[in-house]
């Protein structure tokens, strides 16, 4: 039986509109979707924060992309997606010994609330798996995020990740559940 939805009406920043927002669970047909998202946040956002050759790597041409491997992973970990009027604005997930692996947000709905729905939906949920503890391996772009959300920086990592020869800087992070 499928996860009943969250959902709720926001007005864009103009206050012009009316946009339905939808927080649910991830299905296989958000595959491409969550890639686009993850694709133009490193792309468009990450990129204040990289250099060009990091961003590069770190979300290479779609041409590069195993889309199985992409789909597997996000079926694998509880996963959840925010949709604007239906459409995949962002998504976050958390595996089931507590890493935060996936937390994006497509930079046309940057600054909406987006990130913190996400968030709490995933430590909502760890929490009900008994998990006492998230962590995650946040970007620099990341980081300010995670931690209004209350996780705590436990180190910096200038050189641990690399993705195709490419050193991308990030930090470990925690939540510890009150």
């Amino acid at each position: 039986m499928p996860e009943p939805r969250e959902s709720g009406r926001a007005s864009s920043p103009k206050g012009d509109l009316v946009m339905a927002i939808t927080l649910r669970t991830y299905v296989p047909a958000d595959a491409v979707p969550t890639w686009q998202v993850y694709y133009a946040a490193i792309r468009r956002t990450a990129i204040r924060d990289y250099t060009e050759e990091q961003v590069r790597a770190w979300a290479p041409d779609q041409t590069d992309v195993d889309a199985h491997a992409w789909a597997d992973r996000r079926a694998a970990a509880h996963t959840f997606v925010v949709c604007v009027d239906d459409v995949v604005v962002g998504f976050s997930d958390f595996t089931d010994d507590g890493l935060l692996d996936m937390l994006f947000v497509h930079p046309d709905h940057s600054g909406r609330g987006i990130a913190r729905l996400l968030v709490e939906k995933v430590q909502e949920e760890a929490g009900k798996r008994g998990l006492t503890r998230l962590v995650t391996h946040a970007s620099r772009t990341a980081r300010p995020a995670f931690e209004a959300l209350g996780f705590v920086v436990d180190r910096e990592n200038p050189t641990n990740q690399t993705r195709s020869g490419v050193i991308i800087p990030n930090y470990d992070m925690h939540y510890d559940f009150p």
